[in-house]
């Protein structure tokens, strides 16, 4: 299977903010840039792995560095940064330009990692990446950290499943609680 230099897997898609898009504090939900990021990092996971079907595996982080308003258009550029054998770590970074004043900020960063699938819903090998820019570059070079933080993440949430309950915490006193759906 042969390499793909990281830009192959580059999209970009900018958008602007619309009212029905904002929070109690006129800034841009974290709900909505979330599909955002998830929309544009399945694209890069799909060009890079060349595929029908790619899915999220997990997302690492979202950090929200600076809020975005409805003045802004909100960029996100996203790409393979980092690949296992049978998984695709995607980078994703979110723009804010005022339209305004023209002045542009990081207002997010994100990691997601994605699989994609063969005709039977089964994992199958992905490319390896080839970084070139200094940005992609770091990205790749600490991508391996990344990748034992997941797995250690990944088998901490196997040992939590194992001891969650799925009982409804009022079904030993019935009694004294109401679903809320009987309330209204």
């Amino acid at each position: 299977m042969e390499a793909k230099r990281t830009k192959e897997s580059l999209v970009i898609n900018t958008d602007q903010v619309m009212i029905n898009d904002l929070n109690n504090y006129n800034t841009l939900f974290g709900g909505v840039l979330m599909k955002k990021l998830d929309n544009n990092a399945t694209i890069s996971a799909r060009r890079h792995a060349r595929v029908k079907e790619c899915v999220t595996a997990s997302t690492d982080s979202i950090d929200f560095l600076h809020p975005i308003h409805q003045t802004d258009s909100v960029c996100v550029e996203s790409f393979v940064s980092y690949t296992g054998n049978k998984s695709m770590e995607i980078f994703c970074k979110v723009i804010a330009e005022d339209m305004i004043t023209g002045h542009r900020r990081m207002a997010a960063t994100a990691f997601l990692t994605f699989v994609a699938l063969d005709e039977n819903k089964k994992a199958i090998k992905v490319p390896r990446v080839i970084p070139e820019t200094e940005e992609e570059k770091f990205l790749y070079q600490s991508g391996e950290d990344r990748a034992k933080t997941r797995r250690i993440r990944r088998e901490h949430s196997a040992q939590l499943t194992k001891i969650i309950s799925l009982e409804k915490p009022w079904e030993e006193g019935a009694d004294q609680h109401v679903e809320v759906s009987q309330l209204g």
